[in-house]
C-alpha cells in the first residue's frame, strides 16, 4: 500500500512542474457576429471593419482554444487570402496574478507579439464595462456574451 501511495505522490509532484502549452499568440482569423437572419453565426472581419490605432477583440474564433482572437492597435493589418483579418489567440485573464497568465508557449506564435504579451484591459475599462452591462444589457450580451472582465492577454502598446 505504501509503495502505491509513494508512486502516486511522485506522479503528482512530477506533473505539478509540467508546462502546459497554450495557443496564446498563435495566428487566428477575426470574426464578428453575423447579421440577424443571415443563417450564420459569424462573418469574417475585413480591414474596413477596423479603426486605425484601436484594439479589436473577436469572440467565437474557431482557431483558438478559448475562442478569442485579438488584433491589437500596434499590430499591422494582415489579411488571409480571402481578405479576412489575421489576429492572434488570446484568453481572459486576471491582472496581477502571481504566475504570468499570458506566457506565449505556442511554437507557432506570431513573433510580433511574443515579447509584448501581458494581461491588460481591451476596449473598455472595468467601470465602462459594468456601466454598459447595467444600462443596456441586451447590447452588452450581444457584444460581450457572458464575459464580465475587460482583461485579456494582448500585446502591450509600444507607444504611450
Amino acid at each position: 500500500m505504501s509503495s502505491r501511495l509513494a508512486l502516486l505522490v511522485s506522479a503528482v509532484l512530477l506533473c505539478g512542474g509540467c508546462k502546459v502549452n497554450s495557443d496564446i499568440g498563435k495566428r487566428c482569423l477575426l470574426v464578428k457576429k453575423a447579421a440577424e437572419g443571415s443563417g450564420r453565426e459569424s462573418d469574417p472581419v475585413v480591414a474596413s471593419d477596423l479603426s486605425a490605432g484601436q484594439d479589436f477583440i473577436s469572440f467565437g474564433s474557431l482557431d483558438c482554444e478559448d475562442l478569442i482572437c485579438v488584433k491589437d492597435a500596434d499590430m499591422p493589418v494582415e489579411t488571409a487570402d480571402n481578405g479576412q483579418v489575421v489576429g492572434y489567440c488570446s484568453k481572459a485573464c486576471v491582472q496581477n496574478e502571481l504566475v504570468d497568465p499570458c506566457g506565449v508557449t505556442d511554437p507557432e506564435a506570431l513573433d510580433s507579439v511574443k515579447d509584448r504579451m501581458s494581461c491588460r484591459a481591451l476596449l473598455l475599462d472595468q467601470q465602462a464595462l459594468d456601466d454598459l452591462r447595467q444600462t443596456d444589457p441586451v447590447t452588452y450580451r450581444n457584444t460581450f456574451g457572458d464575459n464580465n472582465s475587460p482583461y485579456f492577454c494582448a500585446g502591450n502598446p509600444t507607444s504611450p
